[in-house]
Parts: structure tokens; sequence; C-alpha cells
């Protein structure tokens, strides 16, 4: 979709090849839906107001660093093995591909950053992968 702003709005331009019949479109022949928008914008005579997104009641978010990325990656492994209930049903479901995945994720990380960690972020990534290994191993072998 292309976007071009006309002072007061924006048009959307529909570019499909077909129409919704399914027969192809002919070159030049603008839908119903673009033409309502075109008059809408027309129409508009004031632009629409900036409005900041709402601030979280928490307050700002944590800086993100290395670190606080392997916690989130590591975080994310054991929602996925069911040690944090689901926030709309509150109740915890193992996933074990998806902590599989999360745990080769971390792999992936520390193969891709080898020889540029210090010496902290080195041992907090491998202890991570560590913990986590030996936890999918565990949950494997009692299913």
């Amino acid at each position: 979709m292309e976007e071009e702003k006309k002072g007061k709005g924006f048009v959307i331009k529909d570019r499909r090849l077909f129409d919704e019949s399914g027969s192809a479109r002919q070159e030049g022949s603008a839908p119903v839906a673009e033409k309502k928008a075109e008059s809408e914008a027309e129409k508009t005579t004031s632009p629409p107001e900036a409005t900041d997104a709402p601030e979280s009641e928490e307050g700002p978010l944590p800086e993100i660093n290395f670190t606080s990325f392997v916690f989130s990656l590591s975080t994310t492994a054991m929602y996925h093995f069911g040690d944090f209930p689901d926030p709309a049903t509150k109740k915890g479901a193992r996933n074990l591909p998806a902590a599989k995945q999360t745990i080769d994720i971390l792999s992936i990380l520390r193969t891709k950053t080898e020889g540029n960690l210090d010496a902290d972020e080195k041992q907090l990534l491998d202890k991570m992968l560590y913990e986590l290994r030996m936890r999918y191993v565990k949950e494997i072998t009692n299913k």
C-alpha cells in the first residue's frame, strides 16, 4: 500500500490485480472503498491531533542491555515450562517446543557473541543455558 499525504489526510491506493470477485481489475479503476476514503479525506477540515501514548502506571521501562535481554529470554523459556500462569487464563501451560526454541535462541546468541562479551556476561549466559538445558531434559524425561 502506498500512502500519500495531502495536507489534511491521507489516501490509500489499492494496487491489487484482482477485485473482490476474483476477476482481473482494469487499469485505472479504483475500488469504491478507495474513492470513499479520498472523499472523506477531502471533507476533513482539520488534521487529527497528535496524542501521546499513555504512560503505563508502572512508570518507565528499565534500560535494555545484554543482561536484561538474556534474563528476558530465560524468563520466556520458564514461562513455556509452565512456571508462570498465562495472564488471560490464569493457568500455567507447558509448551516444550517453544521452550526448546528459546533455549536454542540463547545458544545462537552465545555462539554469535563469542569473544565480544565481558566475563560477567559470558558467565551469566553460560549459567542460564546450563540451567535451562537441564530443566528441559528434566521436563522431557518427566513427560
